[in-house]
């Protein structure tokens, strides 16, 4: 009883919180995250980024230890230049996203402390997947990881449609970040939202109250 007590403890007041989110629709896929970051009872920073671009047609977002998801970043990110400058073209979603795994599941003894959402676009459609620590894979049309992403799966279940716009899925991720937010204190402040389209991105920020 006093172990359970104690992890419950470390996993409430000492692993940072985060409400995270991906979902496809029909012309691209959006990711975002809110910005707080909590250690313990302190809100250490209320301008964290967590959703990172990391190629034209891909993007990441990440919920976990900071310095982890960061280090992640910048790694996939110059692997993925190194591809692009090498091939003369940008790699796929499905492949960057094995590519991901695989350097998670290299680093299961000493693991990343991260959940990782990874969206993108190619000439065969929009993809969306989600991967843990240690480097598990799963394809799906919507996920949410974080502390928040409980509140937040059951707003988006409640109202996701496959042929979802862009438009209405940005609506759709607001609401479901702000609906975490509003149940989880270790989430917070604005919203980071990057959209993927074939052809073009869009990165913008908004305040959430």
């Amino acid at each position: 009883m006093q172990d359970d007590i104690t992890k419950m403890q470390f996993e409430n007041f000492l692993l940072p919180g985060a409400t995270t989110v991906g979902i496809k629709c029909i012309d691209g896929v959006i990711l975002a995250s809110e910005n707080r970051l909590t250690f313990g009872k302190m809100i250490l920073s209320r301008a964290v980024k967590k959703v990172f671009k990391i190629s034209d047609n891909i993007g990441i977002a990440c919920a976990g230890l900071v310095s982890d998801f960061q280090k992640l970043q910048s790694i996939i990110q110059a692997n993925l230049k190194v591809f692009n400058l090498e091939e003369g073209r940008n790699i796929s979603p499905r492949a960057a996203a094995k590519f991901v795994s695989n350097i998670l599941y290299k680093n299961k003894f000493f693991p990343y402390f991260t959940s990782t959402i990874l969206g993108g676009t190619d000439e065969s459609g929009t993809y969306l997947f989600a991967l843990d620590a240690i480097g598990s894979v799963i394809e799906d049309e919507f996920a949410a990881v974080g502390s928040g992403a409980e509140v937040c799966i059951g707003v988006i279940e409640n109202k996701y449609r496959k042929d979802m716009t862009i438009n209405e899925g940005k609506e759709l991720v607001i609401e479901a970040i702000s609906a975490a937010v509003r149940r989880d204190p270790t989430s917070g402040e604005g919203i980071d939202i990057l959209v993927l389209k074939s052809d073009e991105s869009e990165d913008f920020h908004i305040k959430i109250k």
